[in-house]
C-alpha cells in the first residue's frame, strides 16, 4: 500500500488473533488483525502501530477518525511530504 497524500480509510480490525498483521483489502475495506484485546484502547493503539509499521511512516502520521469503540472504524493517513 503506498500513499502519496492525504486519505481516509476503512479498515476492520479483528483483535485477539495469535499476531497483528495487515491482511489486505476486502472491497473498499482493509482487513487488519491484532494480538492486542479490544479493552482499555489497546486495540486502537496496536492498530495505530502496526498502519505505522506496514507503511514506513510516524503514528503521529495516523489518526482513527471515527469507530473507536467498534470493529469498523475510520482511518485517516497523512503521510510525509
Amino acid at each position: 500500500m503506498d500513499i502519496k497524500r492525504p486519505c481516509t480509510i476503512q479498515v476492520k480490525v479483528i483483535p485477539n488473533a495469535a499476531k497483528s498483521a495487515v491482511i489486505g483489502w476486502q472491497g473498499d475495506v482493509l482487513k487488519v488483525r491484532l494480538h492486542a484485546p479490544p479493552e482499555k484502547g489497546q486495540a486502537n493503539e496496536e492498530l495505530i502501530a502496526c498502519l505505522a509499521d506496514h507503511l514506513q511512516i510516524p503514528k503521529s502520521s495516523i489518526q482513527i477518525v471515527s469507530g473507536l469503540t467498534s470493529r469498523l472504524k475510520r482511518v485517516r493517513i497523512r503521510p510525509l511530504a
